[in-house]
């Protein structure tokens, strides 16, 4: 049987270098990114180096051809400034964002005007975060996918504003043809926030539910490409599903996700990291 075909947008970034080797051996892979060197200098094998911020998709289209599904984890980050004037200056973050909107409406014009049949987005929890003041008010229990996202920032707007898109495609509107659209709402994949875990408590069962292991972001990311049937109830095929791996404090729902994608985490914060937990809770 041949290999999938799969366009991975921001191969050289984080999130693809956490999973790339495992995605080349399983798909016929097509890494674009507009650089060509893994953080750690290391060459992206295969890499095309394109700008998806560019409107003329002529440039890039080609690249999609033929593919059966976009993994899109292309991000645009202009932080020129120094921390004390990026935090306080509104204007150039929604403008970086405003470009990153731009990106996936590239990449989903693209995918439908090239027949692929799949987009699966890295969206981010940060989609829904304002419920988390909720949750940390002691007003709220657990945030899930069906609920209307909410966020107090750009970043998360601009995650809002992917999934609309998405599900603008997967309604059939645009082009004549239903895009399949996977947005996922990606937690905090980094072991590293354990080294030193937050000895507050609400801080820490937030790192502890946000956890998403190395092997659980390959599993999710594989069901999402591989999963044949997304339809919602009403046949349109799209789903939102949080990337978490299945921790004892999550506090993000994965029931779509185990549902609709056969996702079965195998890792859990609380078991991976329980002597650094146990630590920060006595400190």
């Amino acid at each position: 049987m041949a290999k999938k075909r799969v366009v991975l947008t921001g191969a050289a970034g984080y999130v693809s270098q956490r999973m790339f080797a495992e995605l080349s051996q399983r798909y016929d892979l097509v890494p674009i990114d507009i650089k060509e060197t893994f953080a750690d200098g290391r060459k992206v094998p295969g890499v095309h180096l394109c700008d998806l911020t560019n409107p003329d998709r002529a440039a890039y289209r080609k690249l999609f051809r033929g593919a059966d599904c976009v993994v899109h984890n292309g991000f645009v980050v202009t932080r020129d400034l120094n921390a004390t004037t990026w935090n306080n200056n509104s204007e150039a973050k929604f403008r970086m964002e405003y470009q990153n909107v731009g990106m996936a409406y590239n990449i989903f014009q693209a995918a439908l005007e090239e027949q692929v049949p799949r987009v699966v987005m890295t969206s981010s929890n940060h989609a829904a975060d304002y419920y988390e003041r909720l949750i940390w008010s002691d007003r709220w229990d657990v945030v899930t996918p069906d609920m209307a996202p909410k966020s107090d920032n750009f970043y998360g707007w601009a995650k809002i504003a992917y999934e609309a898109l998405g599900f603008v495609y997967a309604s059939g509107k645009v082009g004549g043809r239903k895009l399949q659209v996977v947005q996922v709402r990606i937690g905090a994949p980094r072991d590293s926030d354990f080294d030193t875990p937050p000895a507050d408590r609400k801080e820490l069962y937030r790192a502890m539910g946000a956890y998403l292991s190395q092997r659980d972001q390959v599993q999710l990311y594989v069901c999402s490409i591989e999963t044949e049937d997304i339809e919602d109830e009403n046949g349109v095929p799209f789903l939102a599903v949080y990337g978490i791996s299945g921790n004892s404090h999550n506090f993000w729902s994965l029931a779509n996700a185990r549902a609709k994608l056969g996702y079965q985490p195998q890792d859990d914060s609380l078991v991976k990291f329980g002597d650094a937990i146990l630590k920060a809770v006595k400190r």
